[in-house]
């Protein structure tokens, strides 16, 4: 194996190690020595490469295991847990079986019943919970079903030994079957939330290469590549393909075709990770008046671009999906209805119980919720769009009490294409209790 110090100039150490820790077989195992000693770099640097590797999807590190090469999952398939993400969220004890941790359950059985009913439920890929039952243990393992034991209980010997020798991961936790249960559940109710958020990841096509100039090139250069493209803003990368700068039309300020690009550039521009939310890019372009945004790696090595319409276009689509669980923002204004008996929408519910501080009243924190919700909806009712709040000033005048009928009562004071401004009245049965003067950013029509 060659070493590192033979490579090119124009990649770093590190990244050298990614590129060889890619080329492992799934499960193989690594090590920061094995690592450092294979590549001939430092035990340091080596140590911040599997680091990098673990933040990426590529490794994973498991208790009594080590650090062992994964598939990087797709996001299609986060509602799906792996028998190590299992382990880890029940806070378990792996006994054997170390080799199928990266494998995917698609289903769990709890081991309330008799063996012989119990096995028309586990087939192969499921999970099955269960107590200190060495019977069920053995013959879910022989199905191809991976085993968590609650309570705390650990397998015989002779079920160890089965999960080893069929890869299948047997798991020991100290909690009760009630509570492993609702941990797991509760683990793939906010991996379905997830799914709903849409990445800038998402939109991009990191195969498909973006026009890009480079700081040697002229403005000659620059303005041959907007009449190919038919566009007018590009990024500029160095050597190493990092985003140093951005060029657009407006910064040529007639200067003579042989200046280069680096003289001319906007420098230090405003970039996006893949992994951001497409609705925080959007926000930042709208703020800062871009129209194309640079997607970089943790290095600001170019990934890709998006436009601003791009962003618009997948937050259009974002708003006509269906709901896919229930977020806490859902959990509180649920019982809440509208009524336009009086010409404007008015959102009427009861305060409950679950609202409460830690004084008695309704929280702050729940009142201000309530009230931008129901702007929220008056806003998509009234016009099908959404927006990004801006500013907000609340003004709380007196406590609510729990179990009080309450009605919302929103207005919009100023609404163009591009921003709004909301008064928010919250009114218990005395009176004003709490109050919103809002500014946002409207986003595009759905």
């Amino acid at each position: 194996m060659a070493t590192v110090s033979g490579m090119d100039t124009s990649t770093t150490k590190r990244e050298i190690i990614l590129q060889y820790i890619e080329t492992l077989n799934i499960g193989e195992k690594i090590s920061v020595r094995a690592i450092a000693k294979a590549l001939g770099v430092s035990e340091g640097t080596a140590y911040k490469a599997i680091k990098e590797a673990e933040a990426s999807g590529l490794v994973s590190t498991k208790e009594r295991i080590g650090t062992v090469r994964i598939d990087r999952r797709r996001r299609e398939a986060l509602d799906q847990l792996t028998f190590g993400e299992v382990a880890e969220i029940v806070e378990g004890h792996l006994f054997g079986g170390a080799s199928g941790l990266d494998k995917s359950l698609h289903k769990l059985v709890i081991g309330a019943m008799e063996i012989d009913a119990m096995l028309r439920y586990i087939d192969e890929g499921s999970l099955l919970i269960v107590g200190n039952r060495a019977g069920a243990h053995r013959c879910a393992l022989e199905q191809g079903a991976g085993v968590l034991i609650t309570g705390g209980f650990e397998p015989s010997e002779e079920v160890k030994a089965l999960a080893n020798e069929n890869g299948l991961p047997i798991i020991s936790s100290r909690h009760d079957t009630f509570t492993v249960a609702s941990m797991i559940n509760r683990a793939m109710y906010d991996r379905l939330i997830k799914r709903k958020i849409m990445l800038i990841e998402d939109l991009m096509t990191f195969s498909r290469p973006a026009d890009v100039l480079r700081t040697g090139n002229t403005l000659l250069d620059f303005l041959k590549l907007c009449r190919e493209t038919g566009s007018w803003r590009f990024p500029v990368i160095d050597d190493r393909g990092r985003v140093v700068g951005m060029m657009t039309s407006k910064d040529t300020g007639g200067a003579p075709d042989d200046c280069t690009i680096d003289k001319l550039m906007t420098k230090h521009p405003i970039t996006a990770a893949p992994n951001i939310a497409v609705t925080s890019a959007a926000h930042t372009m709208a703020a800062e008046g871009i129209d194309l945004l640079p997607i970089v790696d943790r290095h600001r090595k170019l990934l890709g671009v998006v436009t601003r319409q791009q962003l618009l276009e997948a937050l259009r689509f974002a708003g006509k999906q269906q709901e896919i669980g229930e977020t806490f923002d859902d959990l509180i204004w649920a019982g809440f209805d509208a009524d336009e008996a009086e010409g404007t929408p008015i959102y009427k519910g009861a305060i409950t119980p679950q609202m409460s501080g830690s004084l008695g009243m309704v929280s702050e924190g729940i009142l201000v919720t309530l009230m931008t919700q129901a702007g929220r909806r008056m806003i998509r009712d009234a016009g099908k769009r959404d927006y990004l709040i801006d500013g907000m000033t609340a003004l709380f005048i007196k406590p609510v009490q729990i179990d009080s009928q309450i009605k919302i009562v929103p207005r919009a004071l100023e609404m163009s294409r591009k921003s709004t401004k909301l008064e928010i009245e919250l009114i218990d049965q005395t009176g004003l209790a709490a109050k919103v003067m809002m500014t946002a950013q409207m986003i595009d029509s759905y």
